[in-house]
């Protein structure tokens, strides 16, 4: 099935956030919503925040649907075509528009757009009801745009709540995190990752492969269902297992993802190594660990700072990941060298 293009990096053959009935791994956020709504205590502004691709904009749509089934006096199954159709009254959607030439997307979201888009919700009453605004992602607010949003959300009109996605909550502006309500997710179970790929007709053959490359995130499972069975990845995981031995291994990975630097392979091989240094990170911080902490944080600015050159510079895709994979080498003997007596 085709799907109307609602979002720049939307998946081809994915439905949208809209789209999408049920939400799978994110239960206890949504009912501690829920609950706030139904004690008459719901915020004016929830800022729900995680890692990129866990369904955030999906459990925001969810909350949407039922605030306006809770609130309003229309139909579940009416709401929710409405919804999907980007048709409801009471419901305001700013992401990234497209440009005027019609070819492609603004790299952020505009000063003027959310001008616009405050403007229409102090005009417009579409029906009775909650309204509901949400911007997915908040992330691609510039300084300007983040400001004209942050006087909306220091006196929001009455019976409104605006849901704010964000990838990065530590960029945004401490005065708009602090007049929210905030929601932290983080992914999901293989389980559900499963259950989103089969509600949403995926091949059965790619399903244990997409799962095992999701890390919990569906989008990234969907990604992982467009590459096809193309190994590389897997190998990538294979290899991070276990970084160390001869210099063939990787070597050979840095060929196979450094040939083409606009590949999908190579964004999602990008994801993997930032979520590899990450858990590396973190299982030291548990450990109190603190040279195994000091390495992982010195791997990941030094993988950010090489991967951002690359793209800025035009530089050696190849030569950049051969770089990060030693530096992931060299972590690697220290997090397994035997402790001082």
């Amino acid at each position: 099935m085709d799907f109307p293009q609602r979002e720049p990096d939307q998946l081809e053959g994915v439905p949208p956030p809209e789209y999408q009935q049920a939400v799978y791994g994110h239960a206890q956020a949504s009912a501690a919503l829920l609950e706030r709504l139904n004690a008459g205590r719901m915020p004016g502004g929830v800022l729900i925040h995680g890692p990129r691709g866990i369904g955030k904009a999906t459990l925001a749509f969810d909350l949407a649907r039922r605030i306006f089934e809770a609130t309003g006096d229309e139909s579940p199954q009416h709401i929710a075509a409405q919804v999907a159709a980007g048709a409801y009254p009471n419901l305001f959607v700013m992401r990234k528009a497209p440009r005027d030439t019609g070819k492609g997307y603004y790299t952020v979201i505009r000063v003027e757009e959310v001008r616009g888009f405050i403007e229409e919700m102090r005009m417009t009453r579409g029906r009775a009801g909650h309204r509901i605004a949400i911007v997915d992602p908040i992330d691609d607010c510039n300084a300007s745009s983040a400001n004209a949003l942050l006087k909306i959300l220091e006196e929001p009109p009455a019976d409104t709540t605006f849901l704010l996605v964000s990838h990065r909550p530590g960029s945004l502006l401490p005065t708009i995190k602090s007049r929210c309500f905030q929601v932290a997710l983080r992914p999901v179970s293989d389980a559900d990752v499963r259950t989103v790929l089969e509600q949403n007709s995926a091949d059965p053959a790619l399903v244990d492969r997409a799962v095992s490359l999701a890390g919990g995130k569906p989008r990234r499972a969907f990604e992982a269902m467009l590459l096809g069975e193309g190994g590389t990845l897997t190998l990538l995981q294979s290899w991070l297992a276990n970084p160390s031995g001869s210099a063939a291994p990787r070597l050979a990975l840095a060929d196979a993802l450094g040939g083409d630097r606009e590949s999908a392979e190579l964004r999602f091989a990008r994801d993997i190594i930032a979520d590899w240094i990450a858990d590396e990170a973190k299982a030291a911080a548990f450990a109190a660990d603190g040279a195994r902490l000091a390495s992982a944080n010195e791997l990941w600015d030094k993988a950010q700072l090489s991967l951002a050159d690359a793209d800025e510079y035009n530089l050696d895709m190849r030569q950049t990941l051969v770089a990060i994979f030693d530096a992931i080498r060299k972590h690697h003997q220290l997090s397994v060298a035997p402790s001082a007596p």
